[in-house]
């Protein structure tokens, strides 16, 4: 496991928060170079049994405040420091190779597929099946 968070683990603003990563029982997350995954950890992620994250998948906990004109998002984030979210994604679920998983997104529940490079934007519901850009339902399993 030290060798998989050495690659695919880091964290994008360790002076603001460190995250943590949890993950369930035979769990597979892509490490291998070139192409591991990459999991931002300002906020936590837990990544139940038995899902897959696919190689070159991207999975991020925070945002910047970007709201206005009066100041820079550098002066915005020295001032508020960033937003981050706790990502839980269920048992079953299998993440394609090259997805994109944005800091808005909170679950991605039991048995859910997302599609390889799609860039998840919202919740799916559980079983659903998830493409493109930004990804919408196309299925349920």
């Amino acid at each position: 496991m030290k060798r998989v968070m050495d690659l695919v683990v880091y964290h994008g603003h360790p002076w603001f928060r460190k995250g943590t990563l949890t993950a369930g029982n035979n769990t597979s997350i892509h490490f291998y170079q070139p192409g591991c995954a990459r999991i931002e950890l300002t906020g936590d992620v837990v990544i139940g049994n038995d899902s897959m994250v696919g190689a070159y998948t991207r999975i991020y906990t925070h945002d910047h405040f970007h709201k206005g004109r009066d100041k820079t998002m550098f002066q915005m984030m020295k001032e508020n420091g960033v937003k981050w979210n706790k990502l839980v994604i269920g048992n079953d679920v299998w993440i394609h190779d090259g997805a994109t998983i944005l800091s808005q997104v909170t679950l991605i529940p039991d048995g859910c597929v997302i599609g390889a490079n799609a860039t998840l934007t919202k919740n799916p519901g559980p079983y659903e099946i998830w493409a493109g850009v930004p990804a919408h339902k196309v299925g349920v399993r």
